[in-house]
């Protein structure tokens, strides 16, 4: 039996991941372009930026202690 990380550990630093993305991003952007990123915006990024992590976090393994 393979053992991954609990579906709350998953979903809580995924969430965690998404929030930082998306708040970088904003910062990110208002230096470049001096306007602050419509909020939409920063949710889409965040969004995309969670299928990639989702899929890490899904395919590693808990250490053995």
């Amino acid at each position: 039996m393979t053992l991954l990380l609990p579906f709350w550990q998953r979903l809580l630093i995924t969430i965690a991941a998404v929030l930082l993305i998306s708040y970088l991003f904003g910062l990110v952007w208002t230096a470049l372009f001096g306007v602050d990123l419509p909020s939409y915006a920063a949710g889409v990024i965040g969004g995309l930026a969670a299928l990639p992590i989702w899929d890490f976090l899904h395919r590693i393994r808990p250490s053995d202690k």
